[in-house]
């Protein structure tokens, strides 16, 4: 608005200067009718100003929407019906859903989808500040000790919130844009691995019933922890958290007994476990492959594949990030964080 108002006035100071309108148009790239208008806007009210527009009037005054905004930001989980009911039984006002949408739109509130995580106690707020806390001045080098470990879960046909399809209007129900969900994924495999900056361990996969304390030490702790922290040297710390499985107290005497050092991890913090993020590039890949597995054993293969094509790299950068999420934590005063 104020680039036009500048163009204007500088449209009509050329022709007080005795320009053509023809000169004036080629000089500042407008059309002749552009300037003619101008001037003749100029004559009539005394303004470079453009006139008020006669379009429809809004059907709501500013009190009405200052009114939607405070009570969208007063109950973020309100819908555009109810902010649209509760206007009209507060104020009187009857107005459509779209209308409702363009006020919140102007004032920067969408609707989105919440952000999800465990349900944080005071107890685990308290936790997870300490934590952080003690672990934010450890440089990269600190954390390059650390052998990151978890379970992760795939099922065969499992649900991916994040896809979409590109129909048109009426197309809801078409074969080509539905997604059928089959009962309980069809079948899932779960397995753990460790990762660090140089290295990773390989899958493991838990099959034949759940991960048990006895299952978790001769699984998963003898055959592929304990070489992976011996590659990384005698400083080097086991991280798991905070499991049934983890925390047995079979469990404990073993890794007391034989030496491995183990992170206090926090409850319910799979937000500062960098493994999470590296389950969630697994998943990507192996959701990509065509044509999709159809069994078990084609599942596992594929998950297998994809876990050593994964970038070395990748991991590292993702590792890099260790010392922004202790950080993010102390802001958040222990609670969620955008990790």
């Amino acid at each position: 608005m104020v680039d036009k108002v500048i163009k204007a006035s500088k449209i009509f100071a050329l022709l007080e200067e005795g320009c053509s309108q023809c000169f004036v148009a080629q000089r500042l790239n407008v059309s002749r009718s552009t300037v003619q208008r101008t001037w003749q806007r100029y004559q009539e009210t005394g303004s470079v100003k453009r006139r008020p527009g006669s379009g429809r009037k809004t059907c709501t005054e500013p009190q009405d929407d200052r009114f939607l905004v405070s009570q969208a930001l007063r109950n973020r989980k309100s819908s555009y019906v109810d902010l649209k009911n509760t206007l009209e039984e507060v104020r009187n006002v009857q107005i459509s859903l779209w209308t409702v949408r363009r006020r919140l739109l102007a004032a920067n509130i969408l609707s989105h989808r919440p952000a999800r995580g465990p349900k944080l106690l005071r107890g685990h707020r308290v936790a997870r500040l300490s934590f952080a806390r003690n672990c934010v001045s450890w440089t990269h080098e600190d954390w390059d000790r650390v052998l990151f470990s978890d379970e992760a879960r795939i099922s065969l046909h499992g649900e991916d919130r994040r896809r979409r399809v590109l129909r048109r209007r009426g197309e809801r129900f078409a074969e080509a844009c539905f997604e059928e969900i089959t009962p309980y994924g069809g079948g899932s495999v779960m397995f753990w691995a460790g990762i660090n900056s140089m290295d990773r361990t390989e899958l493991v996969f838990i099959e034949n019933g759940t991960l048990t304390g006895h299952r978790y030490i001769t699984e998963v702790l003898i055959p592929y922890a304990q070489p992976a922290l011996t590659a990384l040297g005698e400083n080097s710390i086991f991280m798991d958290d905070n499991a049934r499985a983890h925390r047995s107290g079979g469990v404990d005497a073993y890794m007391l007994e034989v030496g491995i050092r183990r992170l206090d991890w926090p409850a319910r913090s799979p937000d500062l476990n960098p493994i999470e993020h590296v389950w969630d590039v697994l998943k990507r890949r192996v959701r990509s492959v065509q044509p999709a597995p159809q069994t078990i054993r084609e599942l596992k293969n594929v998950i297998t594949a994809e876990w050593e094509r994964i970038p070395q790299e990748t991991i590292k950068d993702i590792l890099t990030s260790m010392p922004r999420r202790m950080q993010a934590v102390i802001s958040a005063r222990g609670g969620h964080t955008q990790y």
